[in-house]
């Protein structure tokens, strides 16, 4: 599994790559602009990711604009809906309004609010289709 974190802490960044490591390999950007680059490299280099983990809040682009430009690479690309990459928006924020844009206007798959344990991002991950209930690489 190929995952691509996105996040401007470093605390966070850090977090969830020593979360997911064992079970993918991680990149990392620290603001929308970079994850919108590395999104688009690594589906011109037939490696495209699986899931992105993405903040909300962050400088630069911010993870809303950033999702509706990587759903617009997607449909650029021909990337068919069964293909697309997971989001799972990981952020401080609760309240409806950023949940309904993450949902029906950016296209995210899934929402966390932060602090975000080990066994929360491991079970959204494994809904998803993922990872199995062993740790191993779904469907």
């Amino acid at each position: 599994m190929r995952v691509l974190i996105v996040d401007d802490d470093f605390y966070c960044r850090s977090y969830l790559q020593e979360i997911l490591h064992p079970y993918a390999f991680c990149d990392v950007a620290v603001n929308g602009d970079e994850a919108i680059y590395a999104f688009r490299r690594a589906l011109q280099e037939g490696k495209p990711y699986d899931l992105i983990c993405m903040d909300l809040v962050m400088p630069e682009i911010d993870g809303h604009n950033a999702l509706r430009e990587i759903r617009e690479i997607e449909r650029e690309h021909e990337v068919g809906e069964d293909r697309q990459v997971k989001v799972i928006i990981t952020t401080v924020l609760d309240d409806s309004e950023d949940t309904h844009n993450a949902f029906f206007l950016g296209g995210a798959t899934s929402f966390l609010v932060k602090p975000i344990d080990e066994t929360m991002i491991i079970t959204e991950i494994q809904k998803l289709g993922l990872l199995d209930d062993r740790g191993m690489g779904g469907s």
